[in-house]
């Protein structure tokens, strides 16, 4: 199926793309075009125009090591984010989700800040980004705008970005010593979308006590979420086999899964069990 008719625009600058946007009513921005064209051909969307940003001179695509955060251009490729040494030294969490997205050829052309914009609750970019805490940069008419991660993420396929806005920048603060990370999904074939995903982030202290805990779920509800009491528990523990059962089990409470054809909502809350609990051991094992 071909996807209805669209005006097509390429602008040059950042300024020109928001301008169009904002003069164009029903317009949505292309970046690497790997979820939005799908869409389009099957007309679950039809926007009646499209805004490129591959022909922006702005430079959006990179990864900065900042003092107290790691600054990631929203055009920046799964694959550049999956190979990079920052990355995979101090947020391996992101190294993971971005290695399970897709083939080769998807990594090569999505990006990360398209991932995010699209907003589907399965996606493995944005429930990993979730355990980090990120700060959303976003550039519209009146300048600059950063977006807490509690406030992105509004519904499924939808953020909090205004209409002639664009993201720019994915901002993660670093965390102390003793920072731990893992991202891990199932799914029913390598590079699926989840059925459950589960992201990581762990503060072990020099006594082997959690000073700090925070996991993310993808594909149990209308968006991705943090298993907050789960967190709770975890924190001021040592991490026992016991304690991780337990906060395995906790980590369903406050998801609402769908049931579909890849799996029951009862099945997702027996998964993001055991996917929780792995997440963790795999995070564990990281620690340095």
């Amino acid at each position: 199926m071909n996807p209805k008719r669209f005006d097509y625009f390429a602008p040059e600058s950042l300024d020109e793309a928001i301008k169009i946007l904002k003069e164009k009513e029903d317009a949505k921005i292309l970046a690497g075009g790997q979820s939005l064209i799908a869409l389009m051909k099957l007309r679950l969307a039809s926007p009646q125009a499209l805004v490129d940003l591959n022909r922006v001179q702005d430079n959006l695509s990179y990864i900065k090591d900042e003092k107290n955060y790691l600054a990631v251009g929203a055009m920046t490729t799964h694959d550049a984010v999956q190979q990079n040494e920052i990355i995979k030294r101090k947020f391996m969490l992101l190294n993971d989700a971005a290695s399970k997205i897709g083939d080769q050829q998807v990594r090569n052309r999505g990006t990360i800040g398209g991932s995010c914009c699209h907003a589907d609750p399965a996606a493995d970019l944005p429930t990993a980004l979730l355990a980090l805490n990120p700060t959303f940069v976003a550039r519209g008419p009146n300048g600059h705008r950063q977006i807490n991660y509690n406030d992105f993420f509004v519904d499924t396929f939808t953020t909090s970005l205004e209409r002639d806005e664009i993201l720019t920048e994915i901002r993660i603060p670093y965390l102390e010593p003793g920072f731990c990370s893992a991202y891990i999904k199932h799914s029913r074939r390598e590079g699926d979308f989840a059925i459950v995903g589960v992201g990581t982030a762990l503060v072990i202290d020099k006594t082997d006590n959690c000073k700090d805990a925070r996991i993310s779920l993808g594909a149990v509800a209308p968006t991705p979420i943090r298993a907050n009491k789960a967190e709770r528990y975890l924190i001021g523990k040592k991490l026992t086999q016991q304690v991780i059962e337990e906060a395995s089990e906790r980590a369903r409470e406050g998801a609402d899964p769908p049931s579909d054809m890849h799996g029951s909502k009862e099945y997702r809350l027996d998964m993001i069990k055991v996917f929780a609990r792995r997440a963790i051991k795999l995070a564990l094992s990281r620690v340095k």
